[in-house]
Formats: structure tokens, sequence, C-alpha cells
């Protein structure tokens, strides 16, 4: 590894910080992007806080929607680690905010690479481009990585749209593109983990919004759980094993029902036990709130219908293991209640 250089793209992003921070504990040079290199102190910082020394990281300006740069950024590296994509809590007034971004970025940094001569790109997708077909699946069917999500499906948000046409414009352009790098996608779930820093990521917003009383009942619905620290490791994985490339890979561990989320912050910070959700809402009341909070629009394609996932391609070709859905919680929690958040 010494000598190999990886670029990350996006580095002020949660997965990002931890994907950097793996990367710097096995020995690999890294170069990172932000949009904004004002937070290249800051992101340093949170390098730091996830279990790694930073100070070696070399940050480049880059715009998923801009050309500039990334040329640069990615001079001498072996492989990309391309995290960045817009995750917005909310649904936007304008789609292309979101899908834009996501969608053209992918496939710009797929040129980067390809003019750059680099070997490998690792792709962070997600569990949404792979969990909502359309029409629906059948009851009690266990998703995997040949799965995906319809983006015409109509109640889906804006971000479920755009992790799919970036993940389908990833594979289109290095299936029809001679020469073109090598790739690699990582599908995580709900992600959580230990925060690095206040700068919360869209999951962690989440256990925030328990904690601080703004849900006092949650919806029945749940998600497959992914620790952000084992996410880092699919990417490096899928980075440099030979059997990866031309792969996806689903990295998550386990299902809990946004219920049992909150049961687990109670436990793990008994003060908020009269602030987390104390009880389900009936679908129907789920329903009738989204009309009126848009944060509850995502949800509503889950109700009454479970998505559980497979890990088992990451285990077979990767070797890998997980931990526990009960241990990315509680660390999450952990990590706000240091960080003051909660």
């Amino acid at each position: 590894m010494a000598g190999e250089k990886v670029l990350v793209t996006g580095a002020s992003g949660f997965i990002a910080k931890h994907v950097i921070a793996e990367l710097i504990r096995q020995g690999y040079q890294v170069q990172a992007t932000l949009r904004d290199l004002s937070r290249e102190e800051e992101t340093w910082r949170a390098i730091g806080n996830a279990g790694a020394t930073a100070g070696d990281v070399k940050f480049f300006p880059a715009d998923l929607l801009d050309d500039d740069g990334w040329a640069e950024a990615m001079q001498g590296c072996t492989y990309v680690q391309h995290v960045a994509s817009p995750f917005p809590l909310k649904n936007p007034k304008d789609p292309d905010e979101v899908i834009r971004p996501a969608r053209e970025g992918a496939v710009r940094v797929l040129k980067a690479a390809k003019q750059a001569g680099v070997k490998r790109v690792v792709l962070t997708s997600s569990v949404v481009a792979i969990t909502l077909p359309w029409p629906e699946a059948t009851p009690g069917h266990v998703f995997d990585e040949t799965d995906w999500t319809n983006p015409d499906r109509p109640d889906i948000t804006t971000y479920v749209v755009s992790k799919t046409l970036a993940e389908r414009a990833a594979w289109d352009y290095v299936s029809s593109t001679p020469g073109a790098p090598e790739l690699a996608v990582v599908n995580p779930a709900f992600v959580l983990g230990p925060a690095p820093d206040a700068d919360l990521s869209t999951s962690h917003e989440v256990i925030k919004l328990m904690g601080t009383g703004a849900y006092p009942a949650a919806p029945k619905i749940g998600f497959p759980i992914s620790d952000v620290r084992d996410v880092a490791v699919t990417h490096g994985l899928a980075m440099t094993n030979p059997g990866a490339a031309g792969q996806r890979f689903l990295t998550a561990n386990g299902y809990l029902r946004l219920f049992e989320v909150g049961q687990l912050v109670k436990q793990a910070l008994p003060d908020l036990a009269k602030k987390v959700p104390r009880g389900e809402l009936p679908d129907v009341a789920v329903r009738a709130l989204a009309l009126v909070d848009g944060r509850l629009k995502a949800v509503l394609p889950d109700l009454g219908f479970p998505r559980p996932v497979s890990n088992a391609k990451a285990h077979r070709v990767l070797g890998q293991t997980f931990r526990s859905p009960q241990e990315a919680v509680t660390s999450a929690a952990a990590s706000l209640r240091a960080l003051q958040v909660i």
C-alpha cells in the first residue's frame, strides 16, 4: 500500500470521514475533495475523531457539477472512492438540485478517473437503489444485489431517484466506455455508528430528533442498519479485492423498527426515556401527517412493507463480518451525547 494514493470525494460527509480514516489506518496516501476548502480544518479534526491522523491528507476543491479540479485531485491516484452525493432530509422543490449532482457527478468522476489512469472506482450508492421496485416485490422478499429500485415508482422521494439514476449511470458508463476504470459499488442502508463531529448526517438527525422529543410516537416502519465503521471497511475491501470489480455490495446487518431504535437510544441514555418515541403511530395517522411534514413522505412506501436485505455477498466475496445493529445505534447515541447534541 505504501505509495498508493486514493482520492476520496466529498470529504466533509459522514461516511467519507470514516472511509478516509480507514484508508489512513491501512497505510494509503489519501487525497480528498471538498466543495469549499474553508472546511478543511474542521474535516481534519473530524477524521481525527474517527480514529486516524489526518495531517497528511491533501485537499482539493472540486464540485460534482463542474469539470474543474478533478484532474488535479486524481493525479497519481490508483483508486477513487466516490462518496460525495447530496442527501437532503426533505424533498427539494426542484428535483434537479439532488438528481443532477448525483447522476452527473458520478459520470464526471468516472470520466476523470479514466483520463487519470485510475484502476478502480468505488461508488457509494445506497440500499434505496435496491429495495423499491415497481411493481412491488412479493411480501417477505429478502432483497439482495440483484434487485433494483424503479426510479419511475410514483411514491418515492427525489433522493431515492437520485441514488438509483446515479448508480445506473455509473454502470452504463463503464459498460459502454473502452478503457474505463473498474467499478465496484457499495450500498449502505440506514447508516449509524459514531458521529465524528456535530455536522450530522441525515441518519444522525433522526436520532437527534428522537432524543429531543420531536416524535412522541414512531411510524410502523423499520430499516436494515449499517454501522459506518463497517461501511468504511466495505469500501476498502471493494477497492482492492480482485473479485469485487463489477459487483455491488449491500453493507448492512439486521433490521430494526424505528420504535426499537428509540428504545436502544433510551437504553444508552436513560435520561431521554420521556423524549424518545413511546409507541407507534397507526399507518393512517402517518399518511395524514405526511401531508404537512415532508420528512414523513419518505417513509410512506415502507408502511406495512418491511424490506430486509442480505449481506451474504459481502461475506462470501469480501470475507466481511459486521457489527450488530444494536451497537450501531448505541454508539451513535453515545457520540451525539459526547458532542452535546442530545
